[in-house]
């Protein structure tokens, strides 16, 4: 059964309060791994339910809500990519899944969300819902939509059928078409506190929060997910290789990460160099605490200007990681260019 994040229930009442006023396209966004999806589901449950409760919660009892447990409400209906597809639907916050996945599987399906996805609503927004009721359309994460698929949904937002709620869920708002995004009404989804994340951690079995929740951009379920997902321990080896300096090889290094989602390995790479930075530049550190004695020696070693322009590099393989790629040789192309940097080349 789906519930809401402590950190979701202001928003939450806020919103529904307000329900006359919501408009037939909502946009909920925000950084990953705050609990964006969970909250949209539960939004759609509680919209769809015979029985709410006074907080707008639904009942969890009626055949509507059965329906919508067992994934077979005939008025909900979700477009979301095939590479998440294979996940539950109704996993516990499936947007840090996405990016720190270790199955083969999904990296031979579509990342993004296809126009025949999107043309197949058709019959579900033009149609009479069951027993007449409210429709709901889920679309995440709608930035993900390929550039026909945005077109095609953008003229059903243009005129959209009164009974039809659009729930749009997005991570990054600016890849989302303009046009669209002018369309709905936004709601910005409240990123927890520090203080309000380590607090839900160590409720779900999470030791030394503190320590991991800066290595996940301080998202709770991305955190939690980095822990279920037993990343912690690639994620030593990476540790342990990389503050080695220059003695660390690049090539074995590769070798162990490759069956890692890219975009995980680079973005720990990016958080260590920007430590190094940050710390030969301010004498503090954002990522790896734990560190700070090896990150103090390590930083006085580089140089200031190469490695901010490595950082930028960074950025484009970060772009570069979520395409079809051999990823033994991208790792190895990365961390040969980090190798050169520390040795000064």
């Amino acid at each position: 059964m789906l519930e809401l994040y402590p950190w979701q229930q202001g928003i939450w009442k806020k919103l529904l309060q307000n329900q006359q006023h919501m408009r037939h396209t909502l946009l909920l966004t925000g950084k990953k791994g705050i609990g964006k999806y969970t909250f949209s589901r539960q939004l759609a449950k509680s919209l769809l339910c015979h029985s709410a409760t006074a907080e707008h919660i639904a009942c969890g009892a009626c055949l509507s809500c059965g329906w919508f447990e067992q994934n077979g409400h005939p008025n909900l209906h979700c477009v979301i990519p095939e590479a998440l597809s294979t996940d539950s639907i109704a996993i516990a916050d499936q947007e840090s899944k996405e990016s720190s996945s270790l199955s083969k599987v999904k990296k031979n399906l579509s990342q993004q969300i296809s126009i025949d996805q999107i043309r197949h609503l058709n019959d579900f927004v033009y149609l009479t819902g069951h027993q007449k009721g409210y429709k709901v359309v889920l679309i995440y994460p709608a930035e993900t939509m390929t550039h026909a698929a945005a077109n095609a949904l953008l003229k059903k937002l243009e005129e959209p059928p009164a009974d039809v709620l659009f729930i749009l869920v997005v991570h990054q708002m600016q890849r989302l078409l303009p046009t669209i995004r002018s369309r709905c009404q936004q709601i910005v989804m409240p990123m927890p506190s520090v203080e309000t994340s380590i607090v839900w951690l160590k409720q779900h079995g999470i030791s030394d929060p503190e320590l991991i929740l800066p290595l996940n951009d301080f998202s709770p379920l991305s955190t939690w997910s980095f822990v279920q997902e037993q990343l912690t321990i690639p994620h030593q080896h990476f540790v342990d290789s990389i503050k080695q300096g220059q003695n660390f090889d690049p090539f074995a290094l590769a070798l162990s990460l490759q069956q890692i989602h890219l975009s995980t390995v680079v973005s720990w790479l990016q958080k260590w160099c920007y430590d190094l930075v940050s710390c030969r530049v301010t004498g503090r550190i954002r990522y790896y605490l734990k560190l700070l004695p090896v990150i103090q020696v390590l930083s006085k070693q580089i140089d200031l200007i190469a490695y901010m322009a490595f950082l930028r590099e960074l950025n484009t393989h970060q772009k570069l990681s979520h395409h079809p790629l051999n990823a033994r040789l991208f790792l190895e192309e990365m961390f040969i260019r980090y190798s050169f940097m520390l040795c000064g080349k």
